[in-house]
């Protein structure tokens, strides 16, 4: 099999990242390391770390949504707008996935997202994957006139509407964000949908996820426990009457410059040696895991250094797909 879903085999976005039994790796912006919340995100310098991870055969550049910076959290994203920000990107690539990591789908009309989500689509040509969430920062609520408890409610209306509005001419909008069906969203997405994968739980059961979402989107856990999530997913897909869906994580990396060296823990992931870190994806991908996104924040070294070595050292291990041909022959180094 070489697409989870045939309906979106056409897709090059979802297609250069998903396929059963194997694991793909992305990477977050901002592409540097920091202290604090705040990246020094330098535009011109991004958009060559960008150009650089497609060369290198990464599947996806993910970007959050993060509208309002909350000191507490401690992590301000790629500061722009990720709507913005992808666009601009994508003007200057013409491969590698762009994936939302996560849009707080409750934060937003579900108009507007869907609208600028099939938008950067069809710009793009079909590279977007929408990872969606809940939202967990809860001081973002109350500047939106909102209450976080509603949130699981909100996200649940909104995956519904987007699907509606995305594959339906004049649809009706759910309650509370309108009821007309007077008007229409352009443009539509090609196929009349885009993969939407559920961030963490995002207060919903695990059989509503395995329903309705395109593919699941969880933190890092240990390896051990990760194989029961997996195996989790796997079961509630195959109850729901789905079929087969991927699986995908973050895990924040600082790659050491010694081939050799065993891990330590950073928050979220590891600071290691290329060694570990392919023995450790190896095991992921054998677990059920089919996508990693690497976060660079808490790297000591200049990430452009990083991006090289994992090009050469780590990727042709686990290609982007579509592109095995054009990938580096697999060192053991």
């Amino acid at each position: 099999m070489s697409c989870f879903d045939s309906r979106f085999a056409s897709r090059p976005g979802y297609a250069r990242m998903f396929r059963p039994g194997a694991l793909t790796l992305g990477v977050f912006f901002p592409l540097e390391s920091y202290d604090g919340p705040v990246a020094r995100m330098d535009v011109t310098e991004q958009a060559e770390r960008a150009v650089q991870a497609e060369r290198a055969g990464f599947a996806a550049l993910w970007a959050r949504d993060i509208p309002l910076l909350d000191p507490a959290s401690g992590d301000a994203g790629q500061i722009y707008d990720a709507w913005i920000w992808l666009t601009h990107i994508a003007a200057r690539t013409s491969r590698i996935a762009l994936a939302t990591g996560s849009t707080v789908l409750p934060l937003h009309h579900p108009i507007d997202t869907a609208k600028s989500a099939a938008s950067l689509d069809l710009l793009s040509g079909r590279r977007l994957v929408l990872g969606a969430a809940a939202g967990d920062r809860g001081v973002q609520f109350p500047a939106y006139g909102l209450d976080r408890d509603d949130s699981g409610a909100l996200f649940r209306t909104a995956v519904s509407t987007l699907r509606r509005l995305w594959t339906k001419d004049f649809p009706a909008v759910d309650p509370p964000h309108g009821a007309s069906g007077d008007a229409d969203v352009l443009p539509k997405p090609s196929g009349g949908r885009i993969p939407v994968l559920v961030t963490g739980h995002s207060r919903q059961s695990v059989p509503w996820i395995a329903e309705h979402a395109d593919g699941w989107l969880m933190e890092p856990r240990p390896l051990i426990q990760q194989c029961r999530t997996t195996a989790l997913w796997q079961k509630a897909v195959h109850d729901a009457g789905e079929p087969r869906k991927p699986f995908a994580q973050s895990l924040h990396l600082d790659l050491v410059d010694r081939p050799d060296a065993r891990p330590s823990a950073v928050p979220f992931g590891y600071r290691t040696g290329r060694r570990y870190l392919r023995s450790h994806l190896q095991g992921l991908r054998d677990a059920g895991v089919h996508h990693v996104v690497l976060n660079l924040r808490h790297g000591r070294r200049p990430a452009a250094e990083v991006l090289q070595e994992l090009g050469e050292y780590v990727l042709p291990h686990f290609p982007a797909h579509g592109t095995r041909e054009q990938a580096p022959a697999t060192s053991a180094a």
